[in-house]
């Protein structure tokens, strides 16, 4: 079980641990929904990834226990249903961490993943003291662009040729959030209907570039 980490939830929704016998569901979830999340997924810049869901967990466990990463899985009633990772957790003068995250096509809509990016980001300001949380989302993932919208994360720039992405380095759109902006918690006045949906505002500018990714000549 991940060190240290708590299980959050709201109702039928609900963040705990990852542990190394997910593997099997995780990776039924993920083999079944492999048109659905393959666009956003990491992959690697120097050849083909395995898919070895159970030495992926191991390596989000080892994160965990030298305190950079909290690995959870989302359940819906129980069922798992995706995973969040919160990663790059850094303290000191920075405290600072990015979060990512999945969830099956058919537990669309069902408000876990505001719920679950939520429940972490408060977490990880009011329990571990962190200061900024910051997501980085591929422009054409208006799913994953809503969810930041609804929280009232704030808008901050394109990263160009950002992350390697589906085969090839992809343009994101950063948000971020620090604890001064949200002193009730982002999951009560995201409850409350006060954040402020505005901050996720993307220039025109930024979507126009993004819309005309950068390519590099070839060597």
């Amino acid at each position: 079980m991940a060190f240290g980490i708590p299980t959050l939830g709201d109702g039928n929704i609900s963040i705990r641990p990852i542990r190394v016998r997910d593997a099997r569901a995780l990776e039924k979830e993920l083999r079944d929904n492999r048109g659905w999340l393959r666009r956003w997924e990491a992959t690697s810049p120097v050849g083909p990834s395995s898919f070895d869901v159970k030495s992926s967990i191991r390596g989000l466990l080892q994160q965990s226990r030298v305190g950079t990463g909290l690995p959870f899985v989302i359940e819906f009633n129980g069922e798992v249903a995706g995973q969040l990772n919160v990663s790059s957790v850094t303290y000191g003068s920075l405290a600072s961490a990015s979060l990512g995250y999945w969830v099956s096509e058919r537990f669309a809509g069902k408000g876990l993943t505001p719920t679950a990016v939520a429940l972490a980001t408060d977490y990880c300001f009011f329990q571990l003291g962190l200061h900024r949380m910051e997501i980085c989302i591929r422009p054409e993932n208006e799913p994953s662009l809503r969810v930041v919208e609804k929280l009232g994360f704030r808008y901050e720039q394109l990263r160009r040729r950002f992350i390697h992405i589906d085969g090839d380095w992809r343009d994101h759109f950063c948000f971020a959030l620090t604890v001064e902006e949200v002193p009730q918690g982002i999951f009560r006045r995201w409850k409350l209907g006060t954040a402020p949906q505005q901050d996720a505002h993307i220039p025109a500018e930024d979507r126009l570039r993004a819309a005309h990714p950068l390519t590099l000549p070839p060597r």
